[in-house]
């Protein structure tokens, strides 16, 4: 189903990804509704514990915060209009307004490989590097790594949004439940200015910053193995496990994104509505719990917090 509001110029774009919305609304309204909430607490605990001890005002917790925030924004862009769609007769949402999701969407996305980058990068130092640890990572550092990990997804999505804001659509029912790289399908023709810089913004703020990840991971494991001392072990396994398993989760979920949605490979629809509900309440849900239940200072807070019970 396609609309035009012709007397403010308007075009609106038909989500056609849900499966049986009239019959199920309250059950996808429930459960989406629960996730939501839960992704909102779950997160602003953690960050709001981060704020609040000093002992967490170190590097590692504020990129951790950083991180956590980045979730409660993505939700916020995604959940509102998902639930509304839910108990709407019509899925729709004006072409402008996807543009505006699916710039958000991506900016945030881009911005959490560059802060696991950042994440990666401060556990090298820590572990490998522990006697320059406070001349490297000082607190100009970090706000410097964060201004970036924000400003430099914002500059390269914008591009490719700008120029699609005035291609022709040759069809209005997109491919999902929210404003993702489906959107790409809607045009007449592609653009090649679009597509350049699309490539570059997976490279610079995908790409590279999984190679660094990995190789820095690396490095920590050979001088952890290398190392006689069990606290260096220790230590690299505590803080550095959460990250990969944050790491490897957020990958898969990105793959899935470029290659079935990307791509418009033929994907039964069931199958990929599971996929991107997974993909929106996965990974938000998942992070606070794994920060919080393997990063040990976190999970004192939380215990004292919870359960009342005296820190050592």
């Amino acid at each position: 189903m396609t609309l035009m509001d012709d007397e403010f110029n308007v075009t609106y774009i038909t989500l056609g990804g849900l499966v049986d919305v009239d019959k199920y609304k309250y059950l996808y309204f429930l459960v989406v509704f629960t996730a939501y909430i839960l992704i909102i607490c779950f997160n602003c605990t953690i960050v709001s514990l981060i704020w609040i001890h000093r002992n967490l005002h170190e590097p590692m917790y504020i990129f951790i915060a950083a991180l956590l925030i980045n979730s409660v924004l993505f939700s916020i862009n995604i959940y509102p209009k998902l639930l509304i769609d839910f108990l709407s007769e019509k899925q729709i949402i004006s072409y402008s307004a996807c543009l505006l999701q699916f710039f958000i969407c991506y900016t945030l996305g881009c911005s959490e490989f560059l802060l696991l980058a950042a994440m990666a990068y401060d556990r090298y130092v820590s572990i490998c590097k522990p006697l320059q640890y406070s001349t490297i990572m000082r607190k100009t550092t970090v706000s410097i790594v964060l201004a970036l990990a924000w400003i430099v997804p914002v500059c390269e999505i914008a591009v490719p949004v700008i120029l699609s804001a005035d291609m022709k659509l040759c069809t209005l029912i997109l491919n999902g439940i929210f404003c993702n790289n489906s959107l790409y399908n809607l045009h007449c023709a592609s653009s090649r200015a679009r597509t350049i810089f699309g490539v570059v913004g997976v490279i610079v703020t995908a790409l590279f910053p999984l190679l660094f990840i990995l190789f820095t991971y690396t490095r920590i494991l050979v001088i952890s193995y290398q190392s006689k001392s069990k606290n260096v072990r220790k230590k690299a396994a505590q803080t550095c496990l959460p990250h990969l398993m944050v790491l490897f989760s957020y990958s898969c979920l990105c793959a899935y994104d470029i290659i079935i949605v990307r791509l418009g490979s033929d994907f039964p629809k069931t199958a990929r509505l599971i996929m991107t509900l997974q993909t929106i309440v996965y990974h938000p849900l998942f992070n606070p719990i794994i920060y919080g239940l393997k990063m040990k200072e976190i999970s004192k807070h939380l215990k004292r917090l919870f359960c009342q019970t005296k820190v050592i």
